[in-house]
């Protein structure tokens, strides 16, 4: 079984998505179980690419809640220190429409050429190991937030997930160090912005309160 944490050295992220895009043909759906047949041996870092890369770019509908639904599944792979890439049978089975797809990974084909000559190897050893779990563990807490219906809740954890794939396919430990604080900047906007929804909507509350008891009172 090939090794999913392997990245495929020399090889430029933006052409292993034009690749990945390629290998689909012109066939009109697409599943994961093929999506991952066709991923084997090009990186967990990759398929943590695709599959946050498009979240973080506008106007591509119908994909962000479910590529955020499918990054629990490599999250939880790297905690576990599996090799493999996995995911549940059900899950093989969901298909996205073929043009959408080819689409998506062309458009972020043309935003890693932007990007990606920044990265290279170098502090190789945040790559792997106990920092491997951790990586893991916060690319699952992005995979969560992703699910919240929060305005601005898709963009940052995507971006936080974006380097941490692109860390891992160029073993760029500066990559996954760049991760960190925008995984924090992620984390704080759902805290901040949740517990100020949720005073607002107490605000309301009791507002509204007021006013029906005043109403009854003018009313008595």
């Amino acid at each position: 079984m090939p090794d999913a944490t392997a990245p495929q050295h020399g090889i430029r992220a933006s052409q292993l998505v034009d690749d990945l895009a390629d290998s689909f043909g012109d066939a009109p759906t697409v599943t994961v179980g093929t999506l991952l047949k066709n991923l084997e041996g090009r990186g967990l870092g990759l398929l943590l690419i695709i599959l946050a890369l498009p979240i973080c770019i506008p106007n591509i509908p119908g994909i962000s809640t479910l590529f955020g639904l499918l990054l629990i599944g490599p999250s939880i792979q790297m905690l576990l220190g599996h090799k493999a890439l996995w995911m549940p049978g059900f899950i093989k089975n969901w298909a996205f429409k073929g043009e959408t797809l080819r689409g998506a990974f062309r458009a972020c084909g043309v935003v890693l050429r932007k990007v990606e000559f920044l990265t290279r190897p170098r502090l190789i050893f945040l790559t792997r190991g106990v920092w491997l779990f951790y990586a893991g563990a916060q690319t699952l807490l992005m995979a969560l937030i992703l699910l919240l219906p929060m305005p601005g809740a898709n963009v940052i954890p995507g971006i936080a997930v974006v380097l941490t794939g692109l860390g891992l396919l160029q073993r760029d430990g500066v990559c996954l160090l760049l991760s960190v604080p925008v995984a924090v900047g992620a984390t704080a906007w759902v805290y901040f912005g949740a517990r100020y929804v949720i005073d607002f909507a107490l605000w309301v509350w009791d507002w509204g309160q007021d006013v029906i008891n005043l109403a009854f009172s003018s009313a008595l």
